[in-house]
Order: structure tokens, then sequence, then C-alpha cells
């Protein structure tokens, strides 16, 4: 499951882009903008990426049962993908067909100064909810760089709400930018053109979280130092001969499974090997608290090579 501050990033984001998204379509009503209606559009779609957010963590929540033994963390992936999927097939291609619109039959802007409130008003809102994203993601990231904290985290809500949140900065910098030139120079055509430009912000965004959910969804291994350290465990017990395979998998964000073949000491009783696989899962947990379920296999190097199987790092 996805810890408090994950909620609490979603809970603020929601707050944030529900007031924005009812403001963003009065002012759009009111001034006609094309750039305003995109980033009307993309407030809405924020706020039902948050509902469903939310709806995965509950789902993802639930305990195991008969029907999915391993529980049901991977729903939370599924519904981040899903968020992936309605950013591009709602936000960013009605932002671009309405800004193709606007392209077409351009028309002037009424009232600029209402979208200068709007959208200003808008990016101090926003502007509130990335910095708790961002303070939420330099607490998981732990000094590393940005892609490599992304690449490894296994709780994909921080970071969608903080990449949501950028996307939606730099859409009201362009939307400010459009209004302020098409009234500028008296050509309406810029305001669609902006509205190109946000449906395309929208776009890189949607592909961007789609490719790392879709990683996290299909069976995504522990981290590099998870995966280590199980090993290092496993070989450093009295009486175990050989790691042949070592698998693991996240079934949510602290959710790891683990599986190991190991070759044991042929001259062990089978009480020992008993007492051996209990102190290295009891070792394993201690050490990784994330990893929620351990299953060990006794099987000889050579019975293991026959399988066709290698061990995974």
């Amino acid at each position: 499951m996805a810890s408090h501050t994950s909620k609490s990033v979603i809970y603020s984001a929601l707050a944030g882009n529900t007031a924005i998204a009812l403001t963003k379509f009065a002012a759009a009503g009111f001034t006609g903008s094309a750039a305003m209606l995109s980033e009307a559009i993309h407030s809405v779609v924020d706020t039902g990426n948050q509902l469903l957010l939310l709806f995965g963590l509950r789902r993802a929540a639930k305990p195991a049962d008969a029907k999915h033994p391993f529980g049901y963390g991977l729903q939370l992936y599924f519904y981040t993908f899903v968020v992936a999927v309605l950013i591009f097939g709602v936000g960013a291609v009605v932002s671009i067909w309405h800004g193709l619109e606007k392209v077409r039959h351009p028309a002037s802007v009424e009232h600029a100064w209402v979208n200068y409130l709007v959208l200003s008003a808008s990016v101090l809102f926003e502007g509130g909810v990335w910095i708790v994203a961002l303070r939420a993601f330099n607490t998981e990231r732990a000094g590393r760089s940005w892609i490599s904290a992304i690449r490894s985290s296994k709780d994909p809500t921080v970071f969608t709400v903080l990449f949501e949140d950028t996307a939606a900065l730099a859409g009201l910098a362009v939307a400010l930018l459009g209004v302020f030139l098409s009234e500028t120079f008296d050509a309406p055509v810029l305001d669609g053109i902006a509205s190109l430009v946000i449906g395309g912000i929208l776009a890189l965004t949607a592909f961007f979280l789609a490719s790392e959910s879709q990683s996290l969804l299909t069976g995504e291994a522990a981290s590099y130092d998870t995966r280590r350290g199980i090993n290092r465990i496993a070989r450093a017990e009295p009486g175990v001969v050989g790691l042949n395979q070592a698998r693991t998998m996240h079934f949510g964000p602290n959710e790891v499974l683990v599986v190991l073949s190991l070759d044991f000491d042929d001259d062990l009783p089978a009480g020992e090997v008993e007492a051996i696989v209990t102190r290295i899962e009891r070792k394993i947990k201690v050490a990784h608290p994330d990893v929620r379920q351990v299953f060990i296999e006794a099987q000889s190097f050579a019975a293991d090579r026959r399988a066709g199987r290698s061990e995974v790092a």
C-alpha cells in the first residue's frame, strides 16, 4: 500500500484542481479563449485522475483472498496506467482538436483581463500543490537524481501527481503567453496555437506515465540493492552451498514477493534444512521490510540447470 504521505499529496491535488477547473470553465465561457478552455479540460482530467488514484489505493489495500492470493496491490499500477490513458485520450486529444478548430476559425479573445486573473490564480494554486508533491518526492528519492528516483520508485502516486502538476504549470505558462500574444498582436490564431502546445505537453506527460506504470504493472523486480541484499543473506547462511536462482516481484509499493532456489549441503537432515529456511526468511524480512512473502525451494545446482533456469541477481 502507498504511504499516508501519498494520500495527502493526492488530496491536496484533488482540492486544488477541482476549484481551478470550475474557475477556468467560467473564464473560458466568458472570454471565448481556446487556451483557457484547454486548461479547464486539463484541470478536469487532473481532478478525475486524482479520484482514480484514490480508488486505486483503496482497491490495492484489499487483503489477499482465494482469487488473488498475492493481494490486490497491482490494482494501483493498473489505475495509474488508466490515468495516463485519460491524460492522452481526453486532455491531449481534446486540447489539440480544439486548438485546430481555433486555428482554422480564429476569433478574438474578449475580456482578456479575466484570463490573466484566473490563470495567475491558477499558477498560485497549482504551484502550492506542486510544492507539496515535490517535497514528498524529494523525501522518497533520498538524494538520488530525479531520473534514478523515478525509475526505481515503486509508488507511482507521488510522481504521477508531481508530473501532472509540472505539466499543469507548463500549460498555464503557455496559456498566459498565448492570450498575451493574441491580444498584443491582434492575432487570435496564436490562442489556438497555445492550445495545440498544451495538448502536446499533455501527450508527452501521458507517454511518460504510461511507460513507467506499464513496467510496474507487468511485474517489475525489487530494487538492485534489495536483490543484492537478499542474495547475500541466502549465500551467507551456513548449510547453503549455492544460490541457483532468485526472483523478486513488486505486487505493490511495499509488497515484494521473493522466490529462491537454494542448493543445500546434502549431508544436512531435513529438520536442519527447515530451520535454515526459517532463518533466511526471517533475516530477509528484517533487512527488507517491504518483503512480505518468501518462498524457498531446495534443489541441487545440477537439477536446476537441467530445468533450464539460471540465477537472477
